[in-house]
């Protein structure tokens, strides 16, 4: 049985689950072990912006019953934290902005209501960039920015921030997060964990502050391909509350998660990534492919025609975050930060000419990914071209805009379910991450691979020492 604070801290859903089914720890124990050491890192890592300490030991004892009474729910009493741009009935949720600083809401997020139904315990709401785009200050904001827990002087990505930096900190067994052009996988990257952002249209949003309609996906987030499976179970199906929400038939992931990789083919995006990306994360790409191909995969080359269409998506972003967000920069603009001010003010002057060239524009990278993916099993990149940066540099890049090189973006324009495991680590220590891409509604696959080059290598082991 587990004694040790750090212990409990590092295990995977499924590991609390059969542990709990044995007798051999309690939701009670978890739930309080990770409060404690939440409380002994916020002031260093910043990860939540709430903790629902009293709720949390709530549905713990409620989960610890059930099981008691032999309920076979995968994830009862399994903990998580939510993105705190992701409603909350009752439980402050302030998107990261002062704006929102005293909002409760009357109602959940749709994936809120689910995972509590799967019995889940809510730890509470994690850091995220101000409205998901703005990455908010260290110290002159209501609601500092989370720290990497592999260097806190160093960015955990963004904007789903807390969310990375929670996992990577043993803090929480699972998370939420949502991704807009990368903001689930850049934190997966950033921080060394599993972070899946699914199919557009396969997770309601409904509940969920808005950045871009046509970009947003929300998504799970944990240190494991299991886990990340194991929430997607609970969180993928139809919801009518959300007007993209897909009628397309939900799969069993677990099942097939062992089945590895072998005569998979897999399309490789190395000319792309290998413009844009360190010595480091090359080095790391060139392992990874090699851990792919012994494991039984074929590995081709594949290039995307009109690659350079996708940046049509910045132009798509900001224009709809400024339809969201249009009354309330008229009316309190003093309440945004000035340089999220600024950028969502942009989205304004641009027309609707050039909007619907944009999404045209979209179209045609869409069309030509579909393609290659009628050839390939699933697409494999980076998921970011360099380790975190510091927050210094960062600041330097005027805060809100992605810094370095990102692969991440196109599947939001492609709405392809994509996830980032880790793979490596780059010079300074921080953690890198493999991208792999998939067809729409195939997340099984993703995730098959995901999970068979997982178990072939040590990184997802790997905790920093905080």
């Amino acid at each position: 049985m587990p004694t040790q604070t750090v212990d409990l801290a590092y295990l995977s859903a499924a590991e609390a689950g059969q542990l709990f089914r044995k007798r051999e720890l309690s939701p009670v124990e978890l739930t309080q072990a990770l409060l404690k050491r939440i409380e002994a890192t916020q002031p260093t890592l910043q990860a939540f912006i709430t903790v629902t300490e009293e709720l949390a030991l709530e549905q713990a004892k409620a989960a610890e019953a059930a099981i008691q009474q032999g309920d076979p729910r995968p994830l009862l009493g399994i903990p998580i934290g939510h993105k705190d741009i992701i409603l909350t009935e009752g439980i402050l949720t302030t998107g990261g902005s002062a704006l929102l600083q005293d909002w409760i809401p009357d109602k959940n997020a749709e994936m809120v209501t689910r995972l509590d139904a799967a019995g889940m315990v809510t730890l509470g709401k994690l850091s995220t960039f101000e409205f998901a785009s703005g990455l908010s200050t260290l110290t002159d904001h209501p609601f500092p920015s989370a720290r990497n827990p592999w260097n806190p002087d160093h960015v955990p990505g963004g904007s789903s921030s807390g969310s990375g930096a929670a996992l990577a900190a043993g803090l929480t067994v699972g998370a939420l997060g949502t991704d807009t052009g990368g903001s689930i996988r850049w934190p997966g990257a950033a921080c060394g964990i599993a972070a899946l952002k699914p199919t557009y249209g396969r997770c309601s949003r409904y509940g969920v502050l808005s950045l871009s309609w046509s970009l947003d996906h929300i998504g799970p987030m944990a240190r494991t391909t299991e886990d990340v499976a194991l929430m997607l179970e609970v969180m993928a199906g139809y919801d009518p509350k959300d007007p993209a929400s897909a009628t397309v038939p939900v799969g069993d992931y677990t099942s097939q998660l062992k089945s590895g990789v072998k005569g998979l083919k897999l399309g490789v995006l190395r000319s792309w990534y290998e413009a844009n990306s360190t010595p480091e994360v090359l080095a790391a790409m060139t392992e990874a492919l090699q851990v792919l191909t012994d494991l039984g995969a074929e590995l081709v080359d594949v290039e995307i025609p009109h690659l350079d269409l996708m940046d049509g998506a910045t132009l798509i972003s900001l224009a709809e975050a400024y339809a969201y967000h249009a009354k309330d920069l008229k009316e309190h603009p003093e309440l945004y930060l000035k340089p999220l001010q600024n950028r969502f003010k942009v989205g304004g002057l641009i027309s609707a000419e050039e909007y619907l060239n944009a999404q045209r524009a979209r179209s045609i990278v869409k069309a030509e990914v579909d393609g290659i993916l009628k050839g390939v099993d699933a697409l494999i990149s980076p998921t970011w071209g360099d380790e975190a940066i510091s927050f210094e540099k960062y600041y330097q890049n005027h805060a809100v805009t992605f810094p370095g090189p990102s692969f991440t973006r196109l599947f939001n324009v492609t709405g392809s379910p994509a996830i980032s495991i880790p793979c490596g680590f780059g010079s300074q220590g921080l953690p890198l991450g493999l991208q792999i891409a998939g067809r729409a509604f195939d997340e099984a696959t993703v995730l098959r691979i995901s999970h068979a080059y997982e178990q072939a290598t040590p990184w997802h082991q790997k905790h920093p020492s905080i």
